[in-house]
């Protein structure tokens, strides 16, 4: 199977454009990215379906022709519609968005600072509690009346059937 390069360069270029644009914080650029994306996925998905002009379902196996592979051309259909929906439903939100507020993009509100400020804040803390004797160890559980995994052996196992009366018949004391 030999592979276009023009191709395989689109395909990379699609999906470069296409994540740059859905970084932006315009939903309409974020609707680009989104159809880029998408382009990008089903001709990712004519590159690997195989050599063109074989039908996916001819001849028989007896005859010896060759069979292209249908599942990447179900799995095209699948992200045809899955963008089809996904882009309708940000258009309906690039709408309303402009309907309240005369712009597309999306702006901080007062829990987005809250949570960056939070995230530095704590990280701050937990780089002064990390100390010395904390990168030894290799676990959580430090001692052995908290660790939740406890090793039994020959000796404890017996005293637990002795307390359980398990070695007598029937269970029996």
């Amino acid at each position: 199977m030999t592979v276009s390069l023009v191709l395989v360069i689109i395909m990379g270029a699609l999906f470069a454009a296409g994540v740059y644009a859905m970084l932006e914080r315009s939903l309409t650029r974020v609707l680009i990215g989104f159809l880029l994306l998408g382009n990008a996925a089903n001709l990712f998905l004519l590159v690997v379906m195989g050599a063109p002009g074989i039908a996916p379902f001819s001849g028989s196996a007896e005859d010896g022709e060759r069979f292209s592979d249908p599942l990447p051309q179900a799995l095209s259909l699948t992200a045809i519609v899955i963008t089809f929906a996904i882009s309708s439903f940000l258009l309906a939100l690039i709408y309303r968005s402009w309907q309240l507020g005369q712009a597309d993009t999306v702006a901080d509100d007062e829990a987005d600072r809250e949570v960056r400020e939070r995230g530095a804040r704590d990280e701050e803390t937990m780089d002064d509690e990390i100390t010395d004797e904390d990168d030894d160890a290799t676990t959580d559980f430090i001692g052995t009346e908290t660790s939740p995994i406890v090793i039994l052996h020959a000796q404890d196992i017996a005293e637990l059937r002795d307390d359980a009366g398990l070695d007598r018949p029937g269970g029996q004391r």
